[in-house]
């Protein structure tokens, strides 16, 4: 069983890596969707205020990893390769190395070309302005709290961290060259 765990910024890429590594045949496990199910059973509204709360209380009752934790064990039920994504906290990236066969992938742009993505793809959770953006990512970026996101500590443990200032291709050439560097497809 191979993990690949993608932590990185709002809207540098993280779904187009997503995307590749389901063609090379990997199964996909993803932060956001495990917490819209908690927010459902919650009843609350799918925006990114309260993903973020939400997530930080699971952590808060749980442990920093319980995300990732409740991630990795979908994934080890079905084996093979799997991607594990969106990691935020140190917690998490740290109980998955800990599983071994792990590999970090984080990725990052300049936050003028991430908002101009984030408000073309226009989800639930992307319909904000740039100030709320940058808002939001300083407030992830950050934190002393293991409960709570720190995505500069998680790019800075990362196996490989791949810069998206180009396009979609360059991204995706960047990605296969690493995994064919690594062996893994």
């Amino acid at each position: 069983m191979v993990i690949i765990g993608i932590t990185g910024t709002l809207g540098a890429g993280k779904g187009t890596i997503v995307e590749f590594l389901l063609n090379k045949g990997f199964k996909h496990y993803s932060a956001r969707s495990f917490l819209y199910e908690e927010l459902d059973r919650r009843g609350l509204e799918h925006n990114r205020d309260n993903l973020i709360a939400t997530a930080n209380d699971l952590r808060a009752k749980h442990g920093p990893s319980y995300v990732a934790e409740s991630l990795f064990e979908r994934a080890k039920q079905s084996g093979g390769k799997s991607i594990i994504e969106s990691l935020r906290t140190v917690g998490e990236v740290q109980a998955l190395r800990d599983k071994g066969d792990f590999l970090l992938f984080a990725v990052d742009a300049p936050r003028e070309i991430r908002y101009e993505r984030v408000s073309q793809r226009g989800s639930s959770t992307d319909k904000i302005s740039f100030e709320k953006f940058s808002e939001q990512e300083e407030r992830e970026m950050k934190s002393d709290d293991p409960t709570k996101q720190n995505l500069s500590a998680c790019i800075a443990m990362a196996d490989k961290v791949f810069i998206n200032d180009g396009s979609k291709e360059d991204l995706l050439k960047q990605v296969d060259a690493f995994l064919k560097e690594k062996n893994i497809i």
